[in-house]
């Protein structure tokens, strides 16, 4: 009986890597989303809208490929697809740089980007293994006004992807709910927009609802313009004009 045993166990470790080798990759191998400019689920994360589940996973909003809601078709996540919720909306010029962080970066078909039914931009991964971090500079192509830009993350080698829908004001100033008191071209702001998910040290210069902004010590996830004059974020005036 001691000697089966032993035969047993000699063969189940044999078989076991074989098994974990043959098996297809899980669908939660891949995660992202887009945090330039801050996404509702970025937003989420941050604290700056107050939302369910998603605040503590913005990286999984996961579902089949084709489909057209920010929540990816996922229940947990519906608060996503509401659009009266109070977003903050980013002021852009007629092009503008998104840029998605992959927390696991899975083979690449491509990233799509909608207004609409519209696909305005797309953007081949070649099926390779994404940098943490993925930039893509966006035409509106004759959008204006405040939309909901549907960023789309297709992976290669399963039948989901990963979705992301940022709201925008194409040509106009953004905050709050679509008002707010931003001036000047945004695309003539001498620092990087500000991101809900990025540390900030000191010193520390961003662009935000066309001002530049000057961090005063350490910081994440506070919004410029909100922390008050004895905030963090210190004032440095409107974006000078084009």
């Amino acid at each position: 009986m001691r000697t089966k045993r032993r035969v047993a166990f000699a063969v189940g470790a044999l078989v076991a890597p074989l098994l974990a080798v043959s098996l297809p990759a899980s669908t939660a191998s891949a995660h992202g989303w887009v945090t330039s400019p801050g996404s509702r689920q970025d937003q989420c994360a941050a604290g700056i809208v107050d939302c369910g589940q998603i605040k503590y996973e913005p990286q999984s909003v996961e579902g089949a490929k084709g489909l057209k809601s920010c929540s990816g078709g996922n229940s947990q996540f519906a608060e996503l697809d509401d659009d009266s919720k109070g977003w903050r909306v980013t002021p852009v010029g007629s092009t503008h740089t998104f840029t998605w962080h992959h927390t696991a970066r899975h083979a690449t078909a491509n990233w799509q980007y909608f207004i609409g039914n519209q696909k305005i931009a797309e953007f081949d991964g070649h099926r390779a293994q994404p940098a943490p971090d993925v930039s893509h500079q966006v035409d509106f192509g004759g959008f204006t006004g405040r939309q909901k830009v549907l960023a789309v993350w297709n992976v290669a080698d399963t039948g989901n992807a990963f979705y992301s829908c940022i709201d925008v004001n194409i040509g106009g100033t953004g905050g709050g709910d679509g008002g707010g008191d931003g001036g000047g071209d945004p695309d003539t702001c001498d620092a990087p927009l500000w991101n809900a998910g990025s540390v900030y040290g000191g010193g520390d210069t961003v662009s935000y609802g066309g001002h530049n902004w000057r961090a005063k010590w350490w910081v994440t996830g506070e919004e410029p313009g909100t922390t008050g004059e004895w905030g963090v974020w210190e004032d440095l005036g409107a974006c000078a004009a084009a």
